[in-house]
C-alpha cells in the first residue's frame, strides 16, 4: 500500500467513524426495528426512549452509509442490509458486529498497552448467555460456510476416513469435509455449550449419523483418539506458544501413526507484515487475549516439531485467515 498524498492517510485515520456509526446502530438494534416497517425518528425515539436530536443525526448518517433508506422522513432497513443485520434473520451477522463493538473498548487501550500499561481483558464480559452464544455461533457459520468448501478442497482429504475437528463449533467445516468425502466419519470436539447447536445443524444437513459429538475443553481434556486427520481451525491465534505446544501434543496423541493435522489460521510471512490482515489481527489478539498472536510458518513448524510431527509444509499461503499448514505423525 502506498500513500501518495496526505488525504489517503487522513482517510485511514477517519476510518473509525463509519465503523462507530455502524456499531452504534447495531447496539441500538435499529436494523431489527426497521426491517419490517418504516418509522419516523420521532416514532423511534418514543418507542425506544432514545434522545431525538442525536438519534436523527445517527439515522441520517446510517442512511448516508447505505445502511438505511430514508424517504419523506421515514427510515427503513431494506433486505440487502436487514438480511445480515436484523437479529432474527437466518443469515444475520449482527452478533459478530456486536462482538466488534465489544472489541472497540479494548482497542481504545492500545496506546497505553504499548506504553507498558497492563492489559485489561475483563474476562467476565466475555461470558455469553445461551441465546447470545447461539447467535454468535450462528453468525460464525454464516461467515464461514462459503469459505469452507474451498478450504477443504485445498486440504485434499480424499484418503482420510476419521476426522477430528478441534473446536468445531456448530460443524461448519465438518459439513464441508463430509460432503467432499462420502466415506468419511467425523468427531466434533468443543465446549458443552455448543453441542446442541452442532447437533441441530448437522441433523438439518442430514449428516448427524456420521458425526460423534464429544463435549470437552482441549486445554484440559485429552482429545479422543483413533483419527487419521485432525483439523485445527482459527484457534492457534488465541494462544501463546506454550498453549499451542500443549494443543499440538494433544492432537498428536489423538492421531493414528501416519495421521495428519491441518491448521487453518493467519500464517505470517517472516517479515510479520504480510499478509496485512494478519498483522492487524495480531493487534486484536494483543488487546483481546492473554498472549495470543499471529504466527509465522517457521514458528508453527517449530511447535509442531516439538510435539513430534514431521513432514511439515505450507499447503496454502494466507490472505484472509485461510493459510493452511499440514504435518504428519510418524
Amino acid at each position: 500500500m502506498e500513500y501518495p498524498d496526505p488525504e489517503e492517510i487522513l482517510k485511514l485515520a477517519r476510518g473509525f467513524m463509519g465503523a462507530r456509526i455502524l456499531l452504534t446502530g447495531a447496539e441500538l438494534n435499529l436494523f431489527t426495528l426497521l426491517q419490517n416497517r418504516s418509522m419516523t425518528a420521532q416514532e423511534i425515539a418514543a418507542q425506544s426512549g432514545m434522545a431525538l436530536p442525536p438519534l436523527v443525526i445517527l439515522l441520517d448518517a446510517l442512511t448516508a452509509l447505505a445502511l438505511l433508506q430514508k424517504e419523506e422522513g421515514l427510515y427503513h432497513c431494506t433486505p440487502p442490509v436487514s438480511r445480515f443485520l436484523a437479529e432474527d434473520a437466518s443469515e444475520s451477522v449482527l452478533p459478530m458486529v456486536l462482538h466488534m463493538a465489544h472489541l472497540w473498548h479494548r482497542w481504545a487501550g492500545l496506546t497505553n498497552m504499548v506504553k507498558g500499561a497492563p492489559a485489561v481483558h475483563d474476562q467476565d464480559s466475555d461470558a455469553k448467555s445461551e441465546a447470545e452464544l447461539r447467535a454468535f455461533i450462528g453468525a460464525m457459520h454464516v461467515v464461514g460456510k462459503n469459505r469452507a468448501e474451498e478450504i477443504v478442497a485445498g486440504i485434499n482429504p480424499e484418503n482420510a476416513r476419521n476426522l477430528l475437528d478441534v473446536g468445531g463449533a456448530s460443524g461448519t467445516y465438518i459439513i464441508a469435509f463430509l460432503r467432499a468425502v462420502p466415506e468419511m466419519k467425523a468427531t466434533l470436539f468443543d465446549q458443552p455449550a455448543v453441542m446442541e447447536m452442532a447437533r441441530e445443524r448437522l441433523s438439518h444437513e442430514g449428516l448427524l449419523a456420521r458425526v460423534t459429538l464429544i463435549p470437552g475443553d482441549f486445554y484440559r481434556d485429552d482429545l479422543p483418539s483413533g483419527h487419521d486427520l485432525a483439523f485445527i481451525s482459527a484457534i492457534i491465534h488465541q494462544n501463546n506458544p506454550a498453549q499451542n505446544l500443549d494443543l499440538y501434543r494433544n492432537v498428536f496423541r489423538a492421531l493414528v501413526p501416519g495421521g495428519r493435522v491441518v491448521i487453518r489460521d493467519h500464517i505470517m510471512e517472516a517479515n510479520r507484515t504480510d499478509p496485512p490482515e494478519g498483522a492487524v489481527f495480531a493487534v486484536n489478539m494483543l488487546v483481546a487475549t492473554d498472549g495470543g498472536a499471529t504466527y509465522t510458518f517457521d514458528e508453527i513448524r517449530r511447535g509442531l516439531e516439538q510435539a513430534g510431527f514431521d513432514q511439515i509444509s505450507l499447503l496454502r499461503k494466507d490472505e484472509h485467515m485461510d493459510g493452511l499448514v499440514e504435518a504428519f505423525k510418524p
